[in-house]
């Protein structure tokens, strides 16, 4: 038996997230039908991440105990032969057999993309949240630095039968750039909470809006209370962008 770790990217805009769901076709579904197409057999995968219908990668992760001989790079260019078009495998190789796609993570990146412009970008349908008010973004990156650091990310949670337990997550860098129309948020952090990523950019645009006042995120943060936060921003901006197995800054 080999264990694999095979690193994916997807564009979310026609999938319903990475987990099979019974009247919706996912990521992890059209992963092991083109699985099936090589080896004939359905092994247990584990996914690194839960992400949501309408939600990108640029890079995820899966691992899995095969007996099946065929090579690294076979294996990929065969899983690119029997994949739909919007989901690719980007590389495959052999790890320890105690590495778990999963919990060997220490960390993830995730970017968020705004199209600020009065004029909506086809081209970004489904791709990036059109946004077409002005945007202060070198205060907003200001604003966002109150994430950094060990907190309770309570207020900056979708709290449902998912989420248990330690709410505490530590958030490595929180970064909020321009170039030209598009606007990245950009945040690592060793792990995150349901939603938080898409509450922690729609509670920035709020401040942008004047709904929620600046320099109040760490009260925010203080209060453990979602009700405190901004809404929840639409998944298409959100990409798993990075995934961390070795220590990172």
């Amino acid at each position: 038996m080999r264990n694999l770790l095979l690193t994916l990217s997807y564009c979310g805009r026609n999938l319903h997230g990475w987990q099979i769901q019974d009247n919706a076709l996912t990521v992890q579904e059209v992963f092991q039908d083109a699985l099936y197409q090589i080896i004939q057999e359905r092994p247990d995968i584990k996914g690194c991440s839960r992400t949501d219908s309408g939600v990108h990668a640029n890079m995820y992760c899966v691992s899995m105990m095969i007996a099946h001989p065929i090579t690294e790079d076979h294996l990929m260019m065969a899983m690119n032969r029997y994949l739909p078009d919007d989901v690719a495998v980007t590389g495959v190789r052999e790890v320890g057999e105690d590495f778990h796609a999963r919990y060997s993570c220490k960390g993830k990146e995730y970017v968020y993309k705004v199209w600020n412009s009065r004029v909506r970008n086809p081209f970004l349908h489904g791709l990036a949240l059109h946004y077409r008010y002005d945007m202060d973004v070198d205060q907003l990156h200001r604003e966002a630095q109150a994430f950094i650091g060990t907190h309770d990310f309570t207020s900056f949670c979708t709290l449902d039968k998912r989420e248990k337990g330690d709410f505490t997550r530590t958030v490595k860098y929180f970064n909020v750039q321009r170039s030209g129309d598009l606007v990245t948020f950009t945040v690592a952090a060793d792990g995150f909470l349901y939603n938080m990523v898409r509450i922690m950019v729609g509670t920035l645009l709020a401040m942008n809006n004047g709904r929620i006042p600046f320099g109040t995120l760490s009260d925010i943060i203080e209060a453990e209370n979602r009700k405190c936060a901004g809404p929840t921003a639409p998944a298409c901006g959100l990409y798993l962008n990075k995934v961390f197995y070795h220590d990172y800054e």
